[in-house]
């Protein structure tokens, strides 16, 4: 699916489109780095409470210091610790959100990981990226819907460009990659999976008629922690030689701000960078592939995705 035109200007989407966000609040996975962190700082400086939803503490501390370091101590910050991992994490995290917060405006699905070099399990025996990436955030989204669903709120999932690659499909019959590992298929397939995810959601609340947006959108080429903790070695150089031509952080966490914040969304859309073959540049609509939007395939994860998380739910 090719966009014509940007729905935001010549310019794309900027953060000066951003109007006053106070009273409301937001969850994010993942805050304590990178686009997250970026997107934290962003909401936080336009007045909302941002709960920061990150595995370990020390550094989700820092990134608090440091945004406080530069926004004034009022920037309101909170944070959750929660280990998308582990099934009993998602589950403890989101059972403390519920009960330090009254209302959900947001919740944004950006933590990840990625390349991770050799195959590892979570504790709940699932392929890391598939555990993190996929069955976390659809643990969570489902334990955290209704609150949203009372703030009229929006569901943002951070997918990313690496969904076309790989092997485009999801491996129902081998999940876990137990018959041939290979970092960037995992990894493409578990983006792959969100993404599918998210659009089954979309069309799940649509027929429902709650009142919850969801969106999805990705980053582009940005520079950030990602693949620089567990990626093989030569994808950490790969990734070290490519960096001058990636985009900053910052930017990168533009797309994810566009779709809590931004009027008059649509769905089936993809928002993210516009240029050098959506790595880069200008915010707007991106290509969508049809792989990404299959219904069969959807419904088929969702059932997987259910059975794997022990937690049936639908809008």
């Amino acid at each position: 699916m090719a966009q014509q035109g940007n729905p935001f200007g010549s310019q794309g989407w900027t953060p000066e489109r951003m109007q006053s966000v106070e009273g409301r609040t937001y969850v994010i996975t993942g805050a304590n780095a990178g686009a997250g962190f970026e997107a934290t700082k962003l909401l936080a400086k336009h007045g909302a409470q941002v709960i920061m939803a990150c595995r370990n503490a020390e550094k989700a501390n820092a990134a608090i210091g440091a945004i406080k370091g530069e926004l004034g101590d009022g920037a309101k910050l909170t944070f959750v610790e929660l280990d998308l991992g582990a099934l009993a994490s998602t589950r403890e995290g989101a059972q403390r959100i519920l009960a330090d917060v009254a209302k959900i405006d947001g919740l944004v699905c950006n933590a990840a990981i990625a390349q991770v070099a050799k195959q590892e399990l979570t504790p709940d025996g699932f392929e890391s990226q598939l555990g993190v990436n996929h069955y976390g955030h659809f643990l969570l989204c489902g334990l955290l819907y209704e609150r949203v669903k009372q703030s009229s709120g929006r569901i943002v999932v951070v997918g990313s460009l690496g969904y076309q690659m790989g092997t485009k499909r999801v491996p129902f019959e081998d999940m876990n990659w137990d018959g041939k590992y290979n970092p960037m298929n995992a990894y493409s397939a578990s983006k792959l999976e969100q993404m599918v995810f998210a659009y089954e959601l979309q069309r799940r609340v649509g027929a429902s008629g709650d009142s919850v947006q969801v969106h999805v959108c990705h980053p582009g080429a940005a520079r950030t922690e990602l693949s620089q903790e567990e990626a093989n070695l030569p994808t950490k150089i790969l990734f070290k030689l490519m960096s001058p031509l990636a985009q900053s952080a910052e930017k990168g966490s533009w797309p994810e701000v566009l779709c809590l914040v931004e009027n008059d969304l649509q769905p089936e859309r993809f928002y993210g960078p516009t240029q050098r073959g959506n790595m880069v540049g200008i915010i707007g609509e991106t290509e969508l592939k049809e792989h990404a939007l299959d219904r069969d395939v959807a419904a088929q994860l969702w059932t997987l995705s259910e059975q794997a998380t022990g937690l049936s739910w639908s809008p």
